[in-house]
């Protein structure tokens, strides 16, 4: 099935790598015009290069996640440029890598700012430019550790993604309640062969054993693709699920199952 954003407007945060630019390429692949939000100016722009060489529509900007302003500069320059804002994915996020006993307090709020009150600030201004489109789809990556506990070094990241999980539903019954149009739901992933788990992976003493030992915690035996979660989103942006809010899809190899 081709075109199955077709139409659409797309914000996606985090876009410049990982998840968000596998995310933004496969809405650009299905019709979608797309906005790359990062903090990494070049690289958003790189990525929206890459969009607009393949005959599709994207546009870069700067997009602090933790900033009101840029929230509201990121909104409006979506509006000017293509017309409205039918798709908000709020995917970027930080891990953390710090036990509990050892996590600062500047820490822990920095790494619940990216990661909750990004989506709070996302889901806030995207909703009010949707309202004037007629409705649309909001998508807020959490995780696998937003629906169980993860003993490696991770209770600010698991305690913001477990925020992230919350507050999508509760925001999901609220504009429903409005009769808004406006659906939210979140993406679940386990580990995820990204940047960002690269990351993490690097700063074990034993890197490669460490590699082999979340790959083997998952059930399927492999660590997921980025596309697997822009195929996820893709879904639940599309008039696909238009009767599915306040959902979790959970895209983990098995992970949660056990």
């Amino acid at each position: 099935m081709a075109g199955r954003v077709a139409g659409k407007v797309a914000l996606v945060t985090g876009a410049a790598s990982g998840l968000g630019k596998a995310t933004a390429e496969r809405l650009a692949e299905e019709g979608a015009a797309v906005v790359i939000g990062d903090i990494r100016v070049e690289a958003a722009q790189e990525a929206a290069a890459a969009i607009s060489a393949h005959g599709q529509r994207a546009q870069a900007l700067k997009l602090d996640v933790t900033s009101e302003a840029d929230w509201i500069a990121a909104v409006a320059a979506a509006e000017q440029t293509f017309g409205k804002l039918d798709v908000l994915v709020n995917n970027a996020g930080t891990a953390d890598g710090t036990w509990v006993h050892k996590l600062t307090l500047e820490r822990w709020r920095q790494i619940h700012a990216i990661n909750l009150d990004g989506v709070f600030l996302g889901i806030k201004y995207g909703a009010e430019a949707m309202k004037r489109a007629g409705g649309g789809s909001i998508v807020n990556i959490s995780s696998v550790a937003g629906i169980v506990g993860i003993a490696e070094a991770a209770s600010a990241y698991c305690s913001s993604k477990g925020g992230v999980t919350q507050l999508t539903k509760a925001t999901a019954l609220e504009f429903a309640l409005l009769k808004t149009n406006i659906r939210v739901n979140s993406v679940h992933p386990g580990y995820m062969d990204t940047p960002m788990l690269q990351g993490v992976i690097a700063a074990y003493r034993e890197p490669e054993e460490a590699r082999a030992r979340l790959t083997a915690s998952e059930p399927l035996g492999h660590l997921g693709e980025p596309r697997d979660i822009a195929n996820a989103v893709l879904y639940l942006a599309s008039d696909e699920s238009k009767f599915v809010t306040g959902a979790q899809m959970v895209v983990d190899g098995g992970f949660a199952a056990r």
